[in-house]
């Protein structure tokens, strides 16, 4: 099955269960941003190439907010998934986790690789 195909309903359904699986906490502004960072790099992975030109602006407008807010407030919710979440779905989904001594992966290599495990799911399907 094709990303195309999918509804937008279903594919920020698949993205949610994601996220609370890596312990993205819903009340954070980030959690929102994240989420919609990911249906957008899903359909077209040439957005996370440009987070800070296409990908942050884009989002930024559809929340009335600005680009910077949302690469804070995305950094954040990353922050606090990656201290406080699953740490055995990072080793699954990133290779390593806070656990191992690693850094955090930056906001584009977590939405990416997301983005990625969402696009070859689908087309499992």
């Amino acid at each position: 099955m094709e990303l195309s195909v999918v509804t937008d309903c279903e594919l920020e359904r698949y993205i949610t269960e994601i996220m609370l699986d890596i312990g993205v906490p819903a009340h954070l502004k980030g959690y929102h941003y994240l989420r919609a960072a990911i249906m957008l790099s899903g359909r077209d992975m040439e957005a996370v190439s440009s987070v800070t030109k296409l990908l942050y602006p884009t989002i930024a407008r559809r929340f009335h907010t600005t680009g910077q807010k949302v690469e804070r407030a995305i950094r954040n919710a990353i922050e606090v998934s990656w201290q406080r979440g699953n740490a055995r779905t990072f080793e699954k989904m990133f290779g390593y986790s806070a656990q191992s001594g690693r850094t955090r992966p930056t906001n584009s290599e977590y939405i990416a690789r997301i983005a990625d495990k969402v696009r070859l799911d689908i087309k499992a399907m």
